[in-house]
């Protein structure tokens, strides 16, 4: 979601990409509640981080507490941030429920992305 807001919000202005310590392939219920709110993030997939995605960074954010736990060293000069957000796709509950947090950290992955974007631009 953080990827798709990146791109929806920043234009051309930013590069993104997206990994993570472990890959999952697409998350159809994330895939749905960003449709949802008109960014299409169907054609992204988890993939693993690569020690290349770390040298071509500039800044790397993590998203929850196993990311951030499990983050690899960086180089000196990369920079880091840590959004303390829960994993939606552990939510459990009825579908409805579960959709409810998934929508819950798109929004709260909107805000958070739109003030990086916005740090970022004054800096």
């Amino acid at each position: 979601m953080a990827e798709g807001w990146a791109r929806h919000l920043g234009g051309d202005a930013i590069e993104v990409e997206s990994a993570g310590i472990e890959a999952h392939g697409k998350n159809l219920r994330a895939i749905a509640v960003m449709a949802e709110a008109g960014v299409d993030i169907s054609d992204q997939e988890s993939t693993r981080l690569t020690d290349d995605m770390i040298r071509r960074a500039d800044l790397v954010v993590t998203v929850c507490g196993h990311a951030d736990q499990h983050c690899p060293v960086l180089p000196p000069g990369k920079r880091k941030t840590h959004w303390p957000l829960s994993d939606p796709a552990r939510a459990t509950g009825n579908e409805s429920e579960i959709m409810g947090v998934f929508r819950a950290t798109r929004d709260e992955v909107k805000v958070r992305v739109a003030a990086l974007l916005e740090n970022l631009s004054d800096a």
